[in-house]
């Protein structure tokens, strides 16, 4: 019995959804100790141009992949970015990947955040460590298009000053006189003449109209809760708030339940939520 053989104009394999596209390394940068902005070219491929707030997931060949959402301008120059902690041996992998190095790429997945949906409104974005990684893209749209929005602010909190994403980008925002920038650490030591305490705290005395004001909040669980009672006794309504998820992602197409939240999975029908639509479900404590 003789078997079928495509023609040689027919592809015989095509890449789907949970096949990662090769990326190559372009670019490296060192943030932190443990975290590092790797740029991303695609061999041989399309540019991927996440919308911010959306993810990829990058795949280390051999070790595994993770979810980790863009970092990088959505009106840059086609290059993916991602900014990554080394906290486990797929990110350790990724973090040691050394330009010219392969990448695999599966995505963008997931929503984004309303930054389009808040021209004409204040924005307040409040980072909490690698959250601020997720909530850039986001700032790079909004300043790109400044006179589309009232006040912009952004609240920016880290563990130490050694923990500060973005340092030098920190500063020239810092810099701009339509921007208001407030950045604090929880634990200071020598040489740091900053703020110093939590960065929910910080809310109270922003500046911006908290009936006309967009909030995005990303970084840690408790740093979330926190903001948003914050952005609350401010005055913010609920149907105002966005806040990430980025909470146990597995595979990014809802095939795996890993990231369930009730009636809810993270990686298809967030990681972006509107507080309103995902409060409920973080009260309860089994979830």
């Amino acid at each position: 019995m003789s078997m079928a053989i495509a023609p040689a104009s027919e592809p015989l394999y095509v890449a789907g959804a949970m096949t990662p596209e090769p990326f190559r390394v372009l670019r490296k940068r060192r943030e932190t100790a443990d975290t590092w902005t790797l740029e991303l070219e695609p061999v041989g491929g399309e540019p991927v141009v996440p919308a911010p707030g959306q993810f990829t997931m990058l795949y280390a060949f051999g070790v595994g992949e993770v979810p980790i959402s863009s970092s990088g301008d959505p009106a840059g120059d086609g290059l993916l970015v991602h900014t990554v902690r080394a906290v486990g041996a797929v990110t350790e992998a990724i973090c040691r990947t050394k330009p010219g190095g392969i990448l695999g790429v599966r995505g963008p997945f997931g929503t984004s955040w309303p930054v389009e949906e808040a021209c004409g409104c204040d924005l307040v974005i409040v980072a909490g460590g690698i959250g601020l990684a997720p909530l850039r893209p986001a700032l790079y749209q909004a300043l790109a298009d400044r006179n589309a929005y009232g006040a912009v602010v952004l609240l920016v909190g880290a563990r130490t000053p050694g923990d500060l994403l973005y340092a030098k980008e920190l500063e020239h925002w810092r810099g701009r006189f339509d921007l208001d920038v407030a950045v604090t650490v929880d634990n200071a030591g020598g040489g740091w003449h900053g703020r110093v305490g939590v960065v929910p705290k910080f809310v109270a005395g922003a500046s911006f109209d908290p009936e006309s004001a967009i909030a995005l909040v990303c970084g840690p669980e408790i740093m979330i809760r926190y903001t948003v009672a914050a952005l609350l006794e401010r005055g913010v309504a609920k149907e105002r708030i966005y806040i990430s998820l980025e909470r146990s992602m597995k595979c990014g197409l809802g095939h795996c339940g890993h990231c369930q939240l009730g009636p809810v999975l993270v990686c298809r029908d967030g990681p972006v939520f509107r507080l309103d639509d995902v409060e409920p479900l973080l009260k309860v404590r089994e979830l």
